[in-house]
């Protein structure tokens, strides 16, 4: 068994110390992510999108260019934003308070100097009152310890979110980074297709166009502070009166999903336990009230 990590290694992450530069990290990771997704075909559920936790912050893993390949990492400990190209060619940026426009501006840049033009929707998805990257000077800060530790906290988790998905052998998502939302997210498929919603978008309706119980992490926002999430598409009728561990659990009647606090894992005596028990109780009443073929899926 695992050693379990003591509760001093979660960092805190309050919101509000950390909004401004949540505010535009958020940005900064959609004009990579945005690359990453005019550089990559489309894959099932926009699977060719999302970041990846590193060893050192995110990356979009690598990416074809023509007859090469190339990486853009957000680096967390030392604090740049490196480009890295199978030839051997690389350019960095420093992470330091600079707007979007700036930042915008400067990594398309270092992309023209090294041989590779990429054109991308240049305006942020799933935020209100998004501003075009070129035009948003409002949101300019970066607290490097913030990122730091935000950055580890994605570290602490991952591995709690990859052990669960590991035992699960039906259709299932990476644990990957969506720069969109901005929530790290791992989604189990029950093999069927999910009832058509016309009043969805084309993203949404991609999306969600199987049945899925998704569980993840979203820093927060709107008010919220950070929490692990568990939602089923569609929901199951019972699903929100389910019951579920940690007991800190609760459903947001608002979000309809199950929330448990960051907070709460973070001050647990044993953080991945308390995220565990949240993962697999949140999936077992999903997947049985929805009537999932559980000996199939599950290893």
């Amino acid at each position: 068994m695992p050693t379990p990590t003591p509760a001093s290694a979660w960092p805190a992450l309050p919101l509000a110390d950390w909004a401004d530069t949540f505010a535009t990290l958020h940005m900064w990771t959609q004009v990579v992510g945005k690359i990453r997704l005019a550089c990559t075909p489309l894959i099932n559920q926009f699977w060719n999108v999302p970041l990846y936790v590193s060893a050192r912050g995110l990356t979009t893993s690598a990416m074809p260019h023509g007859h090469r390949s190339f990486e853009i990492e957000f680096d967390f400990v030392d604090h740049q934003l490196h480009i890295r190209c199978s030839d051997g060619a690389s350019r960095q940026l420093v992470l330091r308070p600079r707007s979007v426009a700036a930042f915008y501006r400067e990594v398309l840049g270092l992309l023209s100097e090294l041989g590779i033009e990429v054109k991308i929707w240049p305006v942020p998805v799933e935020v209100e009152h998004p501003i075009p990257f070129a035009q948003d000077e409002q949101h300019a800060s970066y607290d490097p310890k913030a990122a730091h530790r935000f950055w580890r906290a994605l570290t602490l988790m991952t591995p709690v979110l990859e052990q669960f998905r590991a035992g699960f052998v039906g259709k299932c998502s990476p644990v990957h980074f969506f720069w969109g939302s901005f929530d790290l997210a791992v989604t189990r498929f029950s093999g069927r297709p999910a009832p058509v919603k016309p009043e969805a978008d084309f993203i949404t309706q991609e999306a969600y166009s199987q049945e899925v119980i998704s569980h993840g992490f979203w820093p927060g926002g709107n008010g919220q502070e950070a929490a692990f999430y568990a939602y089923c598409v569609p929901a199951p009728a019972g699903f929100a009166e389910a019951t579920v561990q940690p007991e800190e659990a609760f459903y947001s009647t608002e979000l309809s999903e199950f929330l448990l606090p960051y907070e709460a894992v973070r001050t647990a005596p044993d953080p991945a336990a308390a995220l565990r028990a949240f993962l697999t109780s949140t999936y077992e009443a999903g997947a049985t009230l929805a009537g999932w073929d559980r000996e199939a899926l599950e290893r």
